[in-house]
């Protein structure tokens, strides 16, 4: 479904071969806020994929051209997502787009309170705004971003509040369940895991919240995933996925690498606990693990 409003810009959404899920698109190097809201933001019109087109960018074909004359803003590149030119295919644009948009919020560079132009992010795209707009429309239904009539999406604000709120949340889903799985998974099934659970210790030491994240959740998912109930492991990592994006004007919900390097040991002394069939240390483990993401 197409919206009837339009959003305003952030910094420039540019391709690679990696975005925050391993995607082909990611968040870029910035541009002027002239070259989007004037013929920047029209230029892609009918381009070919693959096109060239100024700062190496490759694109995808237009359906419409860009709405002129929206606000923008020019915002600051990421500092974990490597510029590897690659084509973004047509038929997984929008699903690209949304993982690339997830990875902002996540790294901060979609900002709370900050507006966003669809044209202007699909300029950035090298795509039409329609995809954008769809994706900024997944990101609304699960509550990242609201509408603003005429002007685009307005990146919700959040605190420390609604983030205890769903770790609180996400314990009473995941701990019981945990608990279940430690009494009848052989330990065989949670060495299976052991390579997800370095991996988050690999990507937290990247330092990129964004990185971490898709990692983090990865883990958590495959553990869920044993429960064989797919109810419960999308209603969690919805939750977990909300609980990772930012705080309004940073606070304790902006962790730095040791914090995520820390968290990430939980994961690997978790397994070992649960290969061992620790029931308490599991319980102690898991209260300690969403304490400490309700604190950030």
């Amino acid at each position: 479904m197409t919206p009837s409003t339009d959003t305003s810009g952030g910094g420039p959404l540019k391709q690679g071969a990696q975005g925050s899920a391993g995607t082909g698109v990611s968040w870029g190097a910035g541009a002027s806020e002239g070259a989007a809201t004037g013929a920047g933001a029209g230029a892609g019109a009918g381009a070919g994929v693959g096109a060239a087109v100024p700062g190496g960018q490759a694109r995808v074909p237009e359906q419409a051209g860009a709405v002129r004359g929206e606000h923008t803003h020019s915002e600051p590149s990421a500092p974990c997502a490597p510029r590897v030119r690659a084509v973004v295919q047509r038929a997984s644009v929008r699903g690209q787009i949304v993982d690339a948009l997830r990875a902002a919020l996540v790294a901060g560079d979609l900002r709370p309170g900050e507006v966003y132009s669809a044209p202007v992010l699909g300029e950035r795209f090298g795509v039409s705004a329609t995809p954008v707009r769809e994706a900024m429309q997944q990101l609304a239904l699960e509550g990242a971003v609201e509408v603003v009539p005429n002007r685009g999406f307005r990146v919700v604000e959040r605190g420390a509040r609604e983030l205890a709120e769903l770790a609180e949340v996400r314990a009473l889903i995941e701990v019981p369940v945990m608990l279940r799985l430690a009494r009848t998974v052989p330990a065989e099934r949670w060495a299976e895991l052991r390579p997800l659970a370095e991996a988050t210790v690999r990507a937290a030491s990247t330092g990129c919240r964004a990185t971490y994240a898709e990692s983090d959740r990865g883990f958590h998912r495959a553990v869920l995933s044993l429960s064989g109930n797919e109810q419960l492991v999308q209603i969690a990592e919805d939750l977990h996925r909300r609980a990772q994006w930012p705080l309004v004007g940073g606070g304790p919900g902006v962790r730095g690498r040791a914090d995520l390097v820390a968290d990430a040991h939980e994961h690997t002394a978790l397994l070992d606990a649960l290969i061992a069939r620790d029931l308490e240390v599991v319980r102690v483990l898991v209260g300690e693990h969403f304490a400490g993401a309700a604190g950030g």
